[in-house]
C-alpha cells in the first residue's frame, strides 16, 4: 500500500462520511411530520417507546441524532425521563439497518440479479435519478428526496473507493499484526470507543469496519469487541449535546452511557467466557465480511435490548444516583426552554412551538377570562396573577419569536415555513389579548377605586357583548388547538356582532348620558372598556383568519376577512344566526 492508495483511502473515507452526513440530514427533512407524528405517539409504555426509537433511527438513519433529539426533548418537557429511556434503547436496535445496507457492497457472484444487487451496479442509476430532480425545478420535498439518492449513492461510492484502497493490505504483515492486536477483547473495545467517538458515528464506524474487511484480515475475534466498543462510542455525541441542559436532560444522555456500557460488559463477559468453555477458534479465527458483521452488529444491540429494556427502571434509578437532585430546593421562575439542538430536525422543532404556543395561548386567555370576571367582582388577589400571565405570555412572545426566527435560518421546506410563519402570527395576537387583559383590569380597578357604578341598563348590555366576545374566545381556540376550520369560520362572522354590540353599547352610553343617567368619569371608563373588548375580539379573528389561510396554504389575513364578507353564503347564513342570538337582546 502506497501513497496514492492512503490518499484514495482519505478521498473514499471523506465521500463515505459526506454522503452519510448528506443522506441523514434529508431523510429526517424529508420524513418532516412523520417523525413528529411518531414522536407523538410516544407513552410510558416500553415497547411503544422502544419501536417509537427503532423507527425514527431506522427512518434517519443516525442513533446519535435519535439520541440528540430525545435529550432536546427532555430538556424541553416534551418527553420524560421514563420515555427516553425506552427510545435510546430502540435507537441502538434502529442504527444497525445502516450496516445492512452497507453489507450490499460485499455481494459477490455471476448471477445477473445478485449483480443488479451489488450498489456499484444500481448507485449510479439513483444518482442520475437524483440529479435529475436537483436539476429540474421542484419543491423542498423533491429537493429531499434527489439529495437522499445522491447521498445515498455518494456513500456507497466511497464506500468502494474504500474496499479499492485496502484492497492491498491483505498482502501486508504488519496490518495483519495490528489487527491482530485487537483480538484481545480490551483493546478492540477501546478501539471501537475511540474511532466512534472522533468521527461521532457508530454507522459510519461500522461502515469503516466494513471497508476494512473486504482484505480478509479482519478475524470475527477482532470484529466482535470493535462492535461492542463501538457502541461506547456513540455516546459522546449525546453527552456533548447534554452541557448545559437541565438535570433531566442530563441524565437522558448518562442512561444512554451506562446502558451501552453495562450491555457491552455483559456480553463481552459472556463472549469470553464462551471462548475460555468452548472451543469457538473456528469461528473467531474466520474471516469477517460486510456481511457477517452487519449481523454481529444486530445480534449485539438486539441482545443489549433484550437483556436491559425490562430494566430500564433500573437505569433510571442510577441516572439519579449520579446526577442527583440537589439537597436545598432554591424556589424560582419557571424556566421556559426552546432547546435549539431540534433545529436540526425543523419539524420536531415547529413541534416545541406549537406546544409552547399552545400554553400561551393558555395564559393569555386565563388573564383575559380573569379581568372579565373582575368586572362581576372585583379581587386584588386575581388581579396580581392577571398581570403576572401579562409578564408570562410576553416572556412567551419574546422566546417564540426569537426561536422562530433562528429557525427560519435553517432551510425549512414550504410546509415548515408556513407553519412557522402562523406561528409568529398567532404570538403577536395572543401577546395583544393578554396586554388588553391587563387594560381591562385598570379600568376595573379606576371603577373600583373612585366608587364608579353602570347602570342596570348598561349592566345587561355589557353581559351580551361579553358573551359575544367569550363565545369569540372559545372558537378561536379551538381553532387552533384542533385546526378546527368549522370553528375558524365561525369567528369571523361572530366577531362582527361583537363589533355591531359594540357601536350600539356606545350610542345608548351617549342617550344615558343625554339624559343625566350615567356620569362622565363612568363614561370614560364604558369607552375604554368597549375599546379593549373589541380589539380582543379583533385578534380573535386573526387567529381564525390564519388558521384558515394556512389550511389553504397561503396568508393573506386581509385577504381573507374581505372574501368572507363578500359573496360567502356560509359567512351570511353564521352571521343570521348570532344576529338572532345577540343582537336582539340589544336594539337600536
Amino acid at each position: 500500500m502506497d501513497l496514492f492508495d492512503v490518499l484514495y483511502l482519505i478521498g473514499g473515507l471523506c465521500l463515505f462520511l459526506f454522503g452519510m452526513d448528506l443522506m441523514g440530514k434529508s431523510l429526517e427533512r424529508r420524513a418532516g411530520h412523520g417523525l413528529t407524528s411518531l414522536l407523538g405517539k410516544l407513552t410510558s409504555g416500553k415497547m411503544k417507546g422502544f419501536l417509537t426509537g427503532l423507527g425514527v433511527t431506522a427512518i434517519i438513519q443516525s442513533s446519535s441524532a435519535t439520541t440528540v433529539m430525545v435529550v432536546g426533548f427532555v430538556n424541553s418537557g416534551i418527553m420524560s425521563l421514563r420515555q427516553a429511556i425506552n427510545v435510546i434503547m430502540g435507537a441502538n436496535v434502529g442504527t444497525t439497518v445502516t450496516s445492512w445496507l452497507l453489507s450490499l457492497t460485499g455481494i459477490e457472484g455471476s448471477n445477473i440479479v445478485l449483480k443488479l444487487l451489488k450498489p456499484t451496479s444500481f448507485t449510479p442509476v439513483l444518482a442520475l435519478i437524483g440529479i435529475i430532480m436537483l436539476m429540474v425545478k421542484s419543491n423542498s420535498k423533491r429537493r429531499d428526496t434527489a439529495t437522499i439518492l445522491l447521498g445515498f449513492a455518494t456513500l456507497m461510492f466511497g464506500m468502494d473507493i474504500m474496499g479499492d484502497a485496502v484492497a492491498g493490505l491483505k498482502e501486508v504483515e504488519g496490518f495483519r499484526n495490528i489487527l491482530l492486536l485487537f483480538t484481545n477483547p480490551i483493546l478492540g473495545v477501546l478501539a471501537g470507543a475511540v474511532l466512534t467517538a472522533i468521527i461521532q458515528s457508530s454507522s459510519a464506524s461500522v461502515g469503516i469496519l466494513q471497508a476494512l474487511s473486504s482484505t480478509g484480515q479482519v478475524s470475527m475475534g477482532a470484529a466482535i469487541p470493535i462492535i461492542m466498543g463501538q457502541n461506547i462510542g456513540t455516546c459522546v455525541t449525546a453527552l456533548i449535546s447534554s452541557i448545559g441542559t437541565n438535570r433531566n436532560a442530563r441524565r437522558a444522555s448518562i442512561v444512554h452511557l451506562s446502558f451501552n456500557i453495562i450491555g457491552t460488559v455483559i456480553l463481552l463477559c459472556i463472549f469470553c467466557a464462551v471462548k475460555a468453555i468452548f472451543n469457538i477458534d473456528n469461528f473467531t479465527g474466520s474471516a469477517a465480511s460486510e456481511f457477517s458483521i452487519a449481523v454481529a452488529h444486530s445480534y449485539f444491540n438486539i441482545l443489549c435490548t433484550a437483556l436491559l429494556l425490562p430494566a430500564s427502571s433500573l437505569l433510571e434509578k442510577l441516572s439519579y444516583k449520579l446526577i442527583p437532585e440537589p439537597k436545598t430546593v432554591v424556589k424560582s421562575e419557571d424556566v421556559i426552554e426552546l432547546d435549539e439542538r431540534l433545529m436540526a430536525t425543523p419539524s420536531i422543532a415547529l413541534e416545541q412551538c406549537r406546544i409552547l404556543t399552545s400554553t400561551m395561548a393558555q395564559v393569555s386567555v386565563r388573564s383575559l377570562r380573569f379581568s372579565l370576571g373582575q368586572l362581576e367582582k372585583y379581587d386584588p388577589d386575581i388581579a396580581t396573577v392577571i398581570r403576572e400571565d401579562e409578564t408570562c405570555a410576553d416572556k412567551y412572545e419574546d422566546i417564540l419569536g426569537s426561536y422562530l426566527v433562528k429557525l427560519g435560518t435553517q432551510g425549512l421546506n414550504s410546509t415548515d415555513s408556513m407553519e412557522s410563519a402562523k406561528l409568529l402570527h398567532m404570538i403577536g395576537d395572543l401577546e395583544r389579548i393578554s396586554d388588553h387583559a391587563v387594560n381591562i383590569l385598570e379600568s376595573v380597578e379606576e371603577l373600583h377605586e373612585k366608587g364608579l357604578v353602570f347602570t342596570e341598563q348598561a349592566r345587561r348590555e355589557l353581559d351580551v357583548l361579553l358573551a359575544a366576545l367569550n363565545e369569540t374566545i372559545d372558537l378561536s381556540v379551538a381553532a387552533y388547538e384542533q385546526n378546527n376550520i368549522q370553528a375558524a369560520m365561525k369567528v369571523e362572522p361572530l366577531k362582527q356582532i361583537v363589533d355591531i354590540l359594540k357601536s350600539r353599547l356606545r350610542s345608548h352610553h351617549i342617550m344615558r348620558l343625554q339624559q343625566g343617567e350615567c356620569s362622565i368619569e363612568a363614561g370614560f371608563v364604558w369607552s375604554d372598556l368597549l375599546t379593549n373588548l373589541g380589539r380582543v375580539a379583533d385578534h380573535c379573528s386573526n387567529i381564525a383568519g390564519c388558521v384558515i389561510e394556512m389550511s389553504q396554504s397561503k396568508l393573506s389575513l386581509h385577504d381573507y376577512s374581505r372574501a368572507v364578507r363578500e359573496g360567502s353564503t356560509e359567512y351570511s347564513d353564521t352571521f343570521d344566526d348570532y344576529s338572532k342570538k345577540y343582537l336582539k337582546s340589544v336594539m337600536m
